[in-house]
């Protein structure tokens, strides 16, 4: 079984090719869409996945992104009420599809009636805008020098490490398990890597896909 989400992030301005990157990072199929044709000529010189350039809260370029098939869209234009509109749209075509704004002050609380999530990325970040969107098996919990990441994983039932022992398991250079099984024990070599359990991960994020296979297959 993949962990591996389609998601979909409407506005490719700062925050939204950074909670991109993110995403990708953690090895999710990302599409951006974007309706600046510079910002999109800006993005697909660096973005090797899926450009749309178009209007997010419109049902055709949603699909076109493939919206009916995506496990999330986040919509994180600076506009809290376009925002609101994409997510609204995307629910109307995909009813299972998780949907999370961007906001614009702290208090969004009554856009919680009408989308999974909501983030105020101004205040928190894109990481916790990219924990928000893939939901909680993988969080990361804080930068330590600005590069290398400190995560929460769950793993999955069948992944490769799936209950092996962390000597029995060969992890890339630039990844580390700091601790056992729900953050109660620093992980030893003996230490099993138990599918459905908690591991905080100190990872590179040039080895952040390889570690995710391993974890979440």
């Amino acid at each position: 079984m993949t962990s591996k989400q389609d998601i979909i992030v409407a506005g490719g301005g700062r925050v939204g090719l950074q909670t991109a990157r993110l995403l990708a990072d953690r090895d999710n199929d990302v599409s951006i869409i974007e309706p600046d044709p510079d910002v999109v000529d800006e993005i697909a010189d660096e973005w090797i996945a899926t450009v749309i350039r178009g209007d997010a809260s419109t049902p055709d370029i949603q699909k076109q992104a493939g919206v009916e098939g995506a496990d999330a869209i986040a919509a994180l234009t600076g506009h809290a009420g376009l925002n609101l509109a994409i997510c609204l749209v995307a629910k109307e075509l995909n009813p299972e599809i998780r949907t999370v704004t961007r906001i614009q002050e702290a208090t969004g609380e009554a856009y919680a009636e009408f989308v999974d999530g909501v983030v105020f990325p101004e205040h928190a970040g894109a990481r916790v805008a990219a924990n928000e969107i893939v939901g909680s098996d993988v969080q990361t919990l804080a930068d330590v020098t600005g590069r290398i990441d400190v995560m929460q994983i769950r793993v999955q039932e069948g992944a490769p490490a799936a209950g092996k022992t962390l000597s029995e398991v060969r992890f890339p250079a630039g990844a580390l398990v700091v601790s056992g099984e729900e953050g109660e024990q620093i992980a030893q070599p003996e230490t099993v890597i138990e599918p459905g359990k908690r591991y905080v991960v100190a990872v590179d994020p040039d080895v952040a896909d390889e570690v995710m296979n391993l974890l979440r297959g």
